[in-house]
């Protein structure tokens, strides 16, 4: 144990996983009784950058990350997607905070840190927020993307990021033109 009660190896062999993938990480102190930390920049296409928390405790390594915030409408359908959508995760599963923030959370016993394993459990979180993330975004915020898209088209601003949920904004249309 180092002086801050986390296992030495199992942290030295973490970071090592880290830099062998060329992953952005630093170190975060523990505070009132919290672990001390690894925070992991994982990038990703659809939703650009997930920070994962990986908390060395004494039997356990904790992975946290966070995905969105809570949905604005629709929860129903964003927690039956959830809770569909952990039946296939590995080691990692959907959860909300005390306000209802959707978050990937997993456990991997010390005995169980490998690279390989690492690797595996930042693998399937980064899969997770990138496969899921615009289909959360739909589910749960749709009416904000329809107002965000006609604010922007009403002041000539770039629609780049909002290209994937086009297809929000046209049923839209469908359902205005057939009134």
């Amino acid at each position: 144990m180092s002086t801050d009660g986390v296992p030495m190896n199992a942290e030295a062999l973490i970071t090592a996983a880290l830099d062998d993938r060329e992953l952005t990480y630093h170190r975060v102190p523990g505070t009132d009784g919290e672990l001390p930390a690894l925070v992991v920049e994982l990038p990703g296409e659809r939703r650009l950058k997930t920070n994962t928390i990986l908390s060395i405790g004494g039997h356990s390594v904790r992975v946290e990350a966070f995905v969105c915030r809570r949905p604005d409408e629709n929860h129903e359908g964003v927690y039956r997607f959830l809770l569909r959508r952990n039946r296939r995760l590995y080691g990692v599963a959907y959860t909300l905070d005390n306000v209802g923030d959707i978050y990937l959370v997993g456990l991997i016993a010390l005995e169980s840190v490998t690279a390989d394993e690492i690797d595996r459990i930042l693998g399937q979180v980064l899969e997770a927020v990138d496969a899921d993330f615009n289909t959360l975004l739909e589910l749960g915020f749709a009416n904000s993307i329809r107002k965000e898209w006609a604010w922007r088209v009403e002041r000539g601003e770039s629609l780049k990021n909002l290209r994937a949920f086009s297809h929000l904004i046209e049923d839209q249309d469908v359902t205005t033109e057939s009134s």
